[in-house]
């Protein structure tokens, strides 16, 4: 049977089981009056993917309900305040060095994790494989004359079109987007070969779907935002103590580069964040059991 399939007969199972378990039983979390859990997160697929992990694994091992509270990017900095306040109990999508302004206006509030991404990410201004230009210098001859942004509120995008456009004298547009219509212009250029200039990032999917260049940046225009950069959570400063197993459950995680992208790609295919992460669990018990074993021990201690 071919892979994909394969995959959509196990998402189509999956669907049936969960629908059987709803219709018949209550809840893990109803029978064994787990704690509740409020997980902020952005509709970027990184973040998507980890929370949508965290919810699950708390919810089937542990019996917790677990909120996945989304915010849009624009407000971003609502989120680090929200996990300061109490409002939220953790977010886990905190890019280091890109939010460093966010995290020390609530530093004294919230506990900064260890990076849970293992590795260093990849980011910065970037070129399907079959076009010519490698230099952002280059970019006026790239064949269009937009740069496809992702959403206003990130922060990236004051640096490209304060920063990049001017600094290169790019007659070039910067076009305020959003990361899903980013991602859909890529791919309608990509299957037509024609030329596009967007902002891209590793871990993502997209790295593993299209063949991308990220751009050399020679006057260093980008900043921080051409750099390597680190994913670690945040979480309450009172986690700890109020929930110890979700604390070390979230305290514990670590995912490599290709197992975040095959969790991103199993999301994709299910077509529901919930699914695409039970059907990633299917593979990768293994990966997850150290954290459940640490959650469980704190829980007991």
């Amino acid at each position: 049977m071919h892979v994909s399939a394969y995959r959509r007969l196990r998402i189509l199972l999956l669907f049936l089981t969960v629908g059987t378990l709803a219709t018949g039983c209550s809840g893990l979390g109803a029978l064994s009056g787990g704690k509740q859990l409020t997980l902020g997160y952005i509709d970027w697929d990184e973040n998507v993917a980890v929370s949508t992990l965290t919810k699950v694994l708390l919810e089937e091992k542990f019996g917790h309900e677990v909120e996945l509270q989304r915010s849009d990017e624009a407000v971003l900095k609502q989120v680090y305040s929200g996990v300061a306040g109490g409002e939220l109990d953790a977010f886990q999508d905190v890019w280091i060095p890109n939010q460093k302004e966010y995290l020390s206006e609530v530093e004294d509030d919230v506990e900064h994790l260890d990076p849970w991404f293992e590795g260093k990410t990849e980011q910065g201004i970037a070129v399907p494989y079959y076009m010519d230009v490698r230099s952002l210098s280059k970019l006026d001859h790239a064949g269009t004359d937009m740069i496809n942004g992702i959403e206003p509120g990130s922060a990236v995008m004051p640096q490209i079109e304060d920063k990049v456009i001017p600094g290169y004298h790019l007659h070039m547009k910067l076009v305020e987007s959003s990361t899903s219509a980013m991602l859909s212009e890529l791919d309608t250029a990509y299957r037509m070969r024609e030329p596009i200039v967007f902002f891209g990032w590793s871990p993502h999917w997209m790295n593993t779907r299209y063949d991308l260049r990220y751009l050399k940046d020679p006057s260093d225009l980008q900043g921080r935002f051409n750099d390597s950069a680190e994913i670690s959570s945040i979480v309450n400063e009172n986690l700890s103590e109020d929930d110890p197993a979700a604390y070390e459950l979230i305290k514990s995680i670590s995912l490599s580069k290709e197992q975040i992208n095959q969790m991103e790609d199993d999301i994709n295919e299910a077509g529901d964040p919930e699914a695409g992460v039970k059907i990633w669990l299917e593979d990768n018990g293994s990966v997850v059991q150290p954290w459940i074993d640490a959650a469980k021990k704190a829980r007991e201690t």
